[in-house]
């Protein structure tokens, strides 16, 4: 049976871990890469805040080449679909065929995902597709898999949430409007250590703040702007005694 080379879209969180290790099993794909958007402002992840360290921390222990794209602070969708779409260009010349990402049921995200890559004849994948999020979120950690909350909507959290561990205890005191995997963007994690890991990350938890945004304004809005926040716990990345 021919692979498909493919392309995996690292979030650095726990869904993206569970789709990877899905993804390891299928012999249909051949993963050789995992692509990351990092703010270049400030060397974090985009939207989680995570260092760019403990990015490159996390994917030199899964032992797979990764490619950081660097996006400017805060990019519009042109420069955003621009910049993916040259880096994507990239990876076709180097053979990739297919796209995988970690979403699990956010249908027009994965429409969105589709259609673009379409035009560039890249197909997406979506190993999690549909799968009920308590179940992978239990399966998530009967595997092994760790991870750390590093941002929370301050609608659903409040400060003490961001730095939890996943484990069982926290699956069980979410509120019930919160998805078990936070699907609906209520919170984000970093997995550490797990099936797929050569060795655990190591790392020490720093400052949490709160940071407060615009809420996105559609055509024709003409009511006063909303503001949106969240909190971030940052993790600092230890240094490995050689």
């Amino acid at each position: 049976m021919t692979k498909h080379k493919t392309y995996f879209n690292w979030s650095t969180g726990k869904d993206s871990a569970l789709a990877l290790y899905y993804l390891l099993k299928n012999p249909k794909y051949q993963v050789e890469e995992l692509i990351t958007t990092v703010n270049s402002f400030y060397n974090r992840v985009s939207m989680h805040g995570l260092r760019k360290e403990l990015l490159e921390a996390q994917t030199k222990a899964l032992k797979i080449n990764a490619t950081i794209i660097d996006l400017p602070e805060q990019p519009t969708m042109a420069i955003y679909e621009q910049v993916m779409t040259h880096n994507i260009n990239t990876l076709k010349k180097k053979g990739f065929t297919h796209s995988a990402f970690g979403d699990i049921f956010l249908e027009d995200l994965k429409m969105y995902r589709e259609e673009n890559l379409a035009k560039l004849d890249i197909e997406a994948i979506f190993p999690l597709w549909k799968i009920n999020t308590t179940s992978l979120i239990h399966e998530f950690i009967n595997l092994g898999f760790k991870s750390i909350v590093v941002c929370a909507s301050s609608k659903y959290f409040d400060k003490s949430f961001v730095g939890k561990i996943i484990d069982k205890n926290f699956i069980e005191n979410l509120p019930k409007n919160v998805d078990p995997c936070g699907e609906n963007g209520e919170f984000h994690t970093f997995c550490f250590d797990g099936p797929l890991f050569k060795i655990p990350i190591p790392f020490k938890i720093g400052e949490k703040v709160y940071r407060e945004y615009d809420t996105p304004k559609t055509n024709n809005t003409v009511c006063k702007s909303e503001k949106y926040g969240f909190w971030y716990c940052d993790l600092i990345p230890i240094n490995e005694v050689v």
